[in-house]
């Protein structure tokens, strides 16, 4: 992991500093992470890390879409895209509604809303592009989660924390020079008919030095700047990247009956279903998935689980399923008493929001919740929401996936 600023060069970046309190989930996530970012697949390279933005987006996190723009850029993606929603290509606008299906209610997902991607047509997904896509769509949005649940996100916007690229150095990227015509290209190219000026906490300031402001019609904008000994790309609105904002999480037991129903994992398990699509369509990622989901299984949570009065797997499953069921999903063979018995309310609390909406967490929930826990438990609890819900959106995608392949 290489900083983008020199002279912090050696500072890890903040999702990777939490994650490293559990070396050994921390080595699984990075390699999944990699295989989907770097490693041939379905799709190309910025169009992962532009998806990785629209996941990020329907939350709200600064923190990674900034993230991934500049490495949109790095890996040669056309800096008109970053304008927003209407000027990327209609087949990669087309996924904005599984985006927001899946970010926010996955039950709702349906084998319709497949094949209208797949249909055959100039803007058609592929099923090994779509899987691709959904492994990318659920990881950001879990991601998310997991970013405003360990702070990272205020980190970020306190200016705590410097940017730095997950995995992969800035040696094996484009040149900053490349980077700085390309932004500056696009700077000409609307100077004449948009109004170009650094937001007004900027301009207070004067903390920023070289910078650029493109503001794109539709709201969206980005800004250039060279400060530091390095170079910063970000945001300074989301909108653009987010389509029927008002649509969020709704309580499941809220739902209308007649058109969903709950879904059993008995019927349809990551096991014995969710894996084998996953990997048939998406060569080697359903492994790394899986190794993922074992590994966090794995945590050991005995000081934790023993203050609640139960045994590790008790607490942990509890916590799982606690998850799942905000979803719609349910174990036949579990008792979800144990939820109310083993978990404490504040804790279900911060579970349900940091899962559901996490932009709506409060900064200090993080330090506040569990005081009498260490920061690596806090930490480990954040682990198992990022998991639980990743894998709670595939099941759904993944089974609409198999009822379109079957029907």
């Amino acid at each position: 992991i290489s900083v983008l600023t020199s002279s912090l060069r050696g500072r890890l970046e903040a999702v990777t500093q939490q994650m490293g309190y559990h070396p050994q989930y921390l080595d699984s996530f990075l390699k999944m992470q990699h295989y989907l970012l770097h490693m041939d697949g379905p799709l190309p390279f910025a169009c992962r890390h532009y998806i990785a933005i629209m996941a990020a987006a329907r939350h709200q996190c600064w923190y990674l879409v900034n993230l991934h723009m500049l490495q949109f850029l790095r890996v040669g993606g056309d800096p008109q895209w970053l304008r927003g929603l209407d000027f990327i290509p209609p087949k990669l606008r087309n996924l904005n509604e599984i985006n927001k299906i899946l970010a926010h209610r996955p039950w709702l997902i349906s084998k319709e809303h497949i094949e209208k991607l797949l249909k055959i047509s100039e803007q058609s997904w592929s099923l090994a592009e779509l899987v691709h896509a959904v492994v990318l769509v659920a990881h950001y949005h879990a991601l998310a989660s997991f970013v405003f649940g360990c702070g990272c996100e205020q980190e970020w916007l306190d200016g705590r924390i410097v940017y730095c690229l997950l995995i992969q150095s800035l040696d094996s990227c484009v040149e900053l020079e490349s980077l700085r015509e390309r932004i500056q290209r696009i700077h000409l190219e609307t100077e004449g008919r948009e109004e170009m000026r650094p937001p007004p906490q900027d301009r207070e300031e004067g903390n920023l030095k070289g910078s650029v402001l493109i503001s794109p019609m539709g709201g969206g904008g980005l800004f250039f700047s060279s400060d530091f000994d390095g170079e910063i790309v970000r945001a300074t609105d989301l909108s653009c990247y987010v389509q029927d904002p008002n649509f969020g999480y709704q309580d499941f037991a809220r739902r209308d009956e007649e058109q969903t129903q709950i879904f059993r994992v008995q019927d349809y398990s990551w096991e014995d279903h969710g894996f084998s699509l996953v990997n048939r369509l998406y060569s080697d990622v359903g492994h790394l998935l899986d190794e993922k989901f074992r590994t966090v299984d794995g945590l050991q949570s005995n000081a934790m689980a023993k203050r609640q009065g139960c045994e590790s797997s008790v607490f942990k499953r509890g916590i799982w399923n606690y998850i799942h069921c905000m979803f719609g999903i349910r174990y036949d063979d579990y008792d979800y008493a144990e939820v109310n018995h083993f978990l404490e309310r504040m804790l279900k609390v911060y579970i349900k929001t940091v899962t559901c909406y996490p932009e709506k967490t409060n900064p200090e929930m993080f330090s506040q919740f569990w005081k009498q826990f260490k920061h690596s438990e806090k930490v480990h609890v954040n682990l198992l929401i990022l998991e639980a819900r990743m894998q709670a959106e595939l099941l759904y995608a993944l089974q609409a996936i198999t009822q379109y392949m079957i029907s």
